[in-house]
């Protein structure tokens, strides 16, 4: 994770290595498509999207990235999830493994519906 100040998505990006940045971007796509509502900010030192409060988090580190959807999309896809390191909110995706863009999309879009609910 860089260690420099930034207050947005694009300079959270930029200072990774090529590899990692295209690795960011498109998740960062894949998140904008599913969510096109949901509005972009740092928050945690990570990107971030909310719509009707915090839909989802993402960074990069050393070996992997994480996406934060929280503890009920991880229980929610846990069979779909099977092969990546998970945490109660968190999944990695190794940097050496393809990232999975159209489960990230089905994640983001729960998590979109399940902000719709009233509380």
């Amino acid at each position: 994770m860089p260690n420099l100040p930034f207050t947005t998505i694009d300079e959270y990006i930029a200072p990774f290595p090529a590899p990692i940045r295209s690795r960011l971007s498109r998740v960062r796509s894949a998140i904008r498509r599913s969510a096109p509502k949901a509005l972009e900010k740092i928050a945690y030192r990570m990107p971030t999207y909310t719509l009707h409060g915090n839909l989802v988090h993402f960074a990069a580190f050393n070996a992997h990235i994480g996406l934060y959807p929280g503890p009920e999309a991880i229980a929610a896809f846990r069979r779909e999830l099977d092969g990546y390191r998970t945490t109660k909110g968190a999944i990695q995706f190794p940097h050496d493994a393809p990232l999975p863009l159209a489960l990230i999309s089905r994640i983001v879009k729960s998590r979109v519906k399940a902000s719709q609910k009233p509380q």
